[in-house]
């Protein structure tokens, strides 16, 4: 009788706290501030969850070349804005959250009062340009909202979206000479020559449209504006910094520098004049269109009609809390903090990539519609394979199969027949190693996440493991290994490969197509062909068979691997722990290798070897902040010592993730390090996707619930929760004992209740 009065109260407590929950605001928690100081490189501004725009400050535009070599502050601001600056260069419309390469910033606006200045000036002289000092204390993040004040110009600047549409709100000073630069030559990354073209084109004295075509990261690009203004600008103009003048249209018959009807260059700026009282309001709609400017003319109208800041504010943070709420945990603030800030930032990207009619510019450059699917580009695939991806397909499975169709779009438009391997905006960018495309399609299938043909993504699996000529793979087909003499990255590539193969020979189980399945599982164990036992790493191999003689397992550089040694990529198996522990000599040794990686001190001649390597994000010699470690601490849970995986998680949680300006230790990539930090804080990790296990760690919230879309629950109890209390001294599901240290995902969409008992001593 107590026991059924206890249940009948925990239950009754549970239900209570969950409407709780639903009804607390859960945008107040995000703080976009949060990863902008040192590595984290992702952006403060305002934008929509997957939105097509990202309204953020710049607080710098280095070039990319300085004094005729690459210029190595390029590489702090891949999203634009590093918090440690003291000026804001401007405003502009698109980022990429997280990644360590970059592209983008396009279409950077700017305020000014005061005698015109179309030079962006210096950070250490801001008057000396159009840049402003600013300050923290005058500057407010949120979910799709950002707000700063211009010390320069006393302007007020405040930012928000929609999908498709950036919108701007800057209150002015009284003045006769206010102005609002469009820089169309400012850029993230500005290679050389990066600017192909820019036009620019006045509609009216409110209204002006154009384009800005591109060859930077992604080799082809093309980008449409339609930017439209509260009130009507008296006079315009602009400057070209060509080094051959080309007067639109006109060519150079007309002298038209100011009030212009159009103008087209390689290196254009242009300026639109104004005067304004005491604190009036200047809104700017910027709408943006992969395929034409009548396009984004249409995005601006069927997005935001009206000039309602407020209400678009408004409406994108609503759309923000119904992502937020999809995981509602039970915590304290800072918790909670580090917690909604990572659910923001996995939900930034992919990001939409068509117009509000369906229409968008394909990888073969023509104009195609997505006919029952929306269609999304910024696919950084190396990385978001591993938890990003599974993460959609428990709560963001209609956009994950949108995802996987936006992929398979790529494939019949490319004309190498691939899949993806680092896609955005129409174009390849061929960044990274493996086809790690194949683990998102197979993942989804095997989770039965299918809204597509699953028989047609996996012929397009097996074309892209099957192309020759790709990095590799040829000799990969015939040797089982990438010899070292034919790539860099040989043995991080064969290792990627497969388990990249692993995932496709689980997805032909699934459909049943066994003749695939044989075959990939038997590629599947390429792995074992680049371990030398002798030496107890994974190495490099030559063609004849025979290992590097000379090897450092610590290095980085020429070593055979990407963003990792081999210290670390000899763990890399994520399809076959079993067998990998086996390789290496049993589960002894295999211990005290993992022990080895999380307790070394690795000397500091290896953070000297290129100025992208620091502390940020390592812990002993394991690289929290380089993807291909993500799955590690887990491994422990196929040895003897299964707590080792608690201890390991719940060290790495607070160390990697703070709720300060430099709390993310290493790049988001796009959202991969926070859906780590979501799964491990939840306690379950999915080790090798393409399987639908997900391996147990050790929950960092005092209990939540995953509100699936098909309507059911998810429960997470926490029962004796402490900072002291990380080791699992047993679970429940559903009210019966796991058996073992899995749960499927079929466990968690069916909807029920997992409950952890934790303490502080190990079983």
């Amino acid at each position: 009788m107590k026991k059924t009065l206890c249940l009948f109260f925990t239950c009754i407590s549970l239900g209570a706290a969950a409407q709780t929950n639903v009804a607390e605001k859960l945008v107040p928690y995000v703080n976009p501030i949060i990863g902008t100081q040192r590595m984290g490189h992702v952006y403060p501004g305002a934008t929509v969850p997957f939105g097509m725009v990202q309204l953020s400050p710049e607080t710098d535009t280095p070039s990319y070349e300085l004094n005729g070599k690459y210029n190595p502050d390029v590489y702090k601001y891949c999203a634009g804005y590093q918090y440690d600056d003291k000026t804001i260069v401007g405003f502009s419309h698109t980022h990429f959250s997280g990644t360590g390469h970059s592209d983008l910033g396009d279409f950077l606006i700017m305020p000014t009062v005061g005698a015109l200045k179309l030079n962006p000036g210096t950070a250490d002289k801001p008057g000396s340009g159009y840049r402003s000092a600013f300050s923290h204390k005058n500057e407010v993040s949120q979910a799709n909202y950002y707000k700063v004040k211009l010390d320069e110009s006393n302007i007020l600047a405040e930012m928000t979206t929609s999908a498709r549409v950036g919108f701007h709100q800057y209150t002015f000073p009284k003045s006769d000479q206010s102005h609002i630069i469009l820089d169309l030559m400012a850029g993230i990354y500005n290679y050389p020559d990066k600017n192909v073209w820019t036009y620019l084109r006045v509609v009216n004295d409110s209204t002006v449209v154009g384009f800005r075509q591109t060859n930077g990261w992604a080799r082809t690009r093309s980008l449409y504006f339609a930017m439209s203004f509260s009130k009507a600008f008296f006079q315009h103009g602009y400057k070209k910094y060509d080094q051959r003048e080309v007067y639109g249209g006109f060519w150079g018959k007309f002298n038209r520098v100011k009030n212009f009807p159009e103008i087209a260059g390689k290196q254009i700026r242009a300026y639109f004049d104004f005067k304004t009282e005491e604190g009036e309001k200047i809104k700017i709609k910027f709408a943006l269109s992969p395929v034409s400017m009548a396009g984004a003319l249409n995005n601006m109208q069927t997005e935001i009609p009206g000039w309602d800041f407020e209400k678009v504010k408004a409406d994108g943070q609503q759309l923000w809390e119904a992502e937020l709420h999809k995981i509602e945990i039970a915590g304290n603030k800072e918790i909670k903090e580090n917690f909604y800030t990572a659910m923001y930032h996995a939900m930034i990207n992919p990001t939409v990539y068509m117009d509000a009619d369906g229409q968008y510019k394909g990888l073969d450059q023509n104009v195609h519609k997505a006919e029952g699917f929306t269609n999304y580009t910024t696919f950084s695939l190396w990385d978001t394979y591993r938890a990003l991806h599974p993460l959609f397909n428990i709560i963001e499975p209609k956009r994950n199969a949108d995802m996987v169709q936006s992929m398979l779009a790529h494939f019949d438009q490319s004309p190498e027949h691939m899949l993806p391997i680092w896609s955005n905006s129409g174009n390849e960018n061929w960044c990274m190693s493996g086809y790690h495309s194949v683990a998102v399609l197979a993942d989804a299938v095997v989770k039965g996440n299918v809204n597509f043909d699953a028989n047609k993504a996996l012929d397009a699996c097996v074309a892209t493991a099957k192309h020759r000529d790709y990095e590799g793979i040829g000799d990969y087909m015939d040797k089982g290994y990438i010899p070292d003499e034919k790539s860099g990255v040989s043995v991080s590539s064969t290792l990627e490969y497969a388990f990249d193969d692993w995932a496709i020979a689980q997805m032909a189980k699934k459909l049943n197509r066994m003749d695939v399945y044989n075959e990939f599982i038997k590629r599947s164990e390429n792995y074992k062909n680049v371990y030398d036992k002798a030496a107890g790493f994974m190495r490099p191999r030559l063609a004849d068979g025979s290992f590097r003689q000379k090897f450092d397992p610590l290095s980085t550089i020429n070593e055979g691997f990407i963003e990792g040694n081999s210290w670390n990529y000899t763990l890399f198996a994520p399809q076959d722990p079993k067998g990998l522990i086996a390789l290496m000599g049993g589960n002894k040794r295999f211990v005290g290798y993992l022990d080895s990686l999380f307790t070394m001190n690795l000397p500091d001649k290896y953070f000297a070897e290129t100025e992208d390597i620091t502390r940020d994000g390592i812990i002993g010699n394991y690289v929290h902040g380089n993807e291909p470690s993500h799955h590690v601490a887990y491994l422990y849970n196929w040895t003897d010592k299964p707590w080792k995986t608690q201890e390991r998680i719940r060290m790495i949680l607070p160390r990697m993730y703070k709720p300060t300006p430099d709390g993310l230790g290493g790049n988001d990539d796009t959202g991969q390090m926070s859906a780590w930090y979501i799964f491990s804080t939840l306690g379950f990790y999915p080790v090798a996707p393409g399987s639908d296990q997900y391996s147990i760690g050790s929950p960092a919230v005092n209990g939540g619930v995953i509100n699936l879309d098909n309507g059911k629950k998810f429960t997470i109890n926490v029962k004796n929760q402490g900072a002291k209390n990380v080791y699992v001294q047993k679970i429940t599901l559903n009210g019966k004992p796991l058996d073992g240290l899995f749960i499927s995902h079929a466990d968690i969409m069916n909807g029920g209740e997992i409950t952890y008992y934790m303490s502080s001593k190990h079983k």
